[in-house]
């Protein structure tokens, strides 16, 4: 059997055992015609409350919040649905793009000026760091007792508008409008807080479930006491990152939406756990370090035995921890993954410790032929530079009756094991 998963902007094609493997992908639905069109139609039919028009008067300043890991191509037409929606109410230069989350190397408010300039006319472009302390502002204690820093151009912006991807979350169930604000647009501190060891650590705090998850809650607190969004638009896109459904209004009831019809779309039945999982983070921009890989790296090890082992193919083109950063992790033993991890990048040390728990029950090998094995192994990880020959070895080690699982689509699946 071979199966091609994505890699990079390309792909790479795997041999398996017939009789031993299983491909488990979400359902595929294709990309809509006209996605311009689609997201219009939601600015202008909510699934709740008032549309973007009708939210917005003359003269007033509008921030757009997107996600620093988002494709381009889905931001691009959002952003642009929305300038146009408000063509006649609001001017070009009070637009601003805030861009949540993402990596802090130096290379992201270049990157994604460089993304909206094309876009006519052109809006300002501000990126958010967390660390940043001129630029947030302080709101109070919220939810259970989080602490809350709030990016300062968001807050007090008239008009504050979220841009959402919703798709499985390692430990908040869903990503989309609401962590957009929180983690995306919050101070560090803030992220530390509601990413907490007793947060993620709970059994409901998990991958595709929202109900009694106290990470998902704790955001929701935040963004409902202090995130000011006056409009929602959450899409979901297809393996080809493609738009295949809009939903906008009130966020709270826009994110419900999007997250029901994720959660359909990604379920999948798994029959028990397999001695081998292979995987992937869906290609660029999900695979650019293996940071980013965590959703995927969740998703295998759900339907993976107990020290069995789970296969990574991902580029990971900007390291283990996303650019410059790789240098941190050299000598790093497992235990300590975590915190080093969480050093590096405060903004979503909640993924660090996902990334731990995933190890003390499966071992994980990586397919890269950018990242450096020496490294890999510092944290507890092994590399693989023939992800065939890796498969094949593994298959054969754990006998003639070892299963094999392949997630495709690892980041965007949800097992559900029966048996």
């Amino acid at each position: 059997m071979r199966v091609k998963l994505p890699y990079g902007r390309t792909g790479v094609e795997t041999t398996l055992p017939d009789r031993q493997t299983t491909v488990v992908e979400p359902l595929h639905v294709p990309g809509v015609d006209d996605p311009l069109k689609l997201l219009c139609e939601s600015l202008r039919e909510p699934v709740h409350g008032k549309t973007l028009r009708d939210t917005v008067t003359h003269g007033q300043t509008v921030a757009v919040a997107v996600c620093g890991n988002a494709p381009a191509e889905p931001q691009l037409l959002m952003v642009q649905a929305v300038m146009a929606e408000l063509a006649d109410k609001v001017v070009p230069a009070d637009v601003t793009v805030v861009v949540a989350g993402g990596r802090k190397d130096g290379r992201g408010l270049d990157a994604f000026a460089h993304r909206f300039s094309k876009m006519t006319p052109c809006p300002r472009v501000v990126y958010h760091d967390a660390d940043d302390a001129e630029k947030l502002i302080w709101l109070g204690e919220h939810g259970r007792l989080v602490p809350v820093w709030l990016n300062r151009d968001w807050f007090e912006s008239d008009i504050r508008i979220t841009a959402g991807v919703v798709e499985p979350h390692a430990f908040a169930g869903f990503s989309g409008s609401p962590r957009l604000v929180a983690p995306g647009l919050v101070g560090a501190q803030t992220a530390i807080s509601l990413h907490s060891p007793a947060r993620v650590g709970h059994p409901a705090a998990t991958w595709g479930n929202i109900r009694g998850n106290p990470v998902h809650e704790d955001m929701r607190a935040v963004v409902a006491a202090v995130g000011n969004v006056d409009f929602a638009l959450d899409v979901l896109l297809n393996r080809d990152r493609e738009i295949i459904v809009s939903f906008g209004g009130s966020l709270f009831h826009v994110h419900a939406e999007a997250c029901r019809t994720a959660h359909e779309l990604a379920l999948c039945t798994v029959r028990g756990r397999y001695e081998v999982v292979v995987t992937s983070n869906m290609g660029y921009p999900g695979d650019r370090s293996l940071y980013e890989c965590i959703p995927a790296l969740v998703a295998a090890e759900s339907v993976t035995k107990p020290g069995g082992t789970v296969v990574l193919v991902a580029e990971c083109g900007d390291d283990i921890a996303g650019a410059g950063s790789s240098d941190i992790l050299l000598g790093t033993k497992t235990a300590d993954l975590s915190n080093r991890l969480q050093a590096h990048l405060t903004s979503d040390e909640g993924s660090a410790q996902a990334l731990t728990k995933i190890l003390s029950k499966v071992h994980v090998i990586v397919y890269s032929r950018h990242l450096d094995g020496g490294a890999l192994a510092g944290i507890g990880v092994g590399h693989s530079s023939d992800v065939n020959s890796t498969i094949s070895r593994l298959v054969m080690e754990a006998g003639p009756t070892a299963r094999v699982c392949v997630l495709p689509e690892g980041g965007r699946t949800i097992p559900y094991r029966v048996g």
